[in-house]
């Protein structure tokens, strides 16, 4: 498979960056400046729940196999 790191859908990070972003449009307090979005970002990458981690990575098998059935073993740029 050509750079699966380059589709949003097989890309773990971009699952994860979604997540933040629904926890943060969520939150009564949005940050006023760079050093509370980051202190916001860190705290609720810590509140995510493991067990979506385990299953995002679980499923990439599922994913890509997916992928690969729909695209064949090429991944347009």
């Amino acid at each position: 498979m050509d750079w699966p790191a380059y589709s949003s859908d097989l890309n773990p990070i971009e699952h994860v960056w979604d997540a933040l972003g629904k926890r943060m449009a969520a939150r009564l307090h949005h940050p006023e400046n760079t050093q509370q979005l980051k202190q916001i970002l860190i705290e609720e990458l810590a509140l995510l729940p493991q067990e979506m981690l385990h299953q995002l990575v679980l499923s990439m098998r599922r994913r890509c196999e997916a992928s690969t059935a729909v695209r064949g073993g090429h991944i347009p740029h």
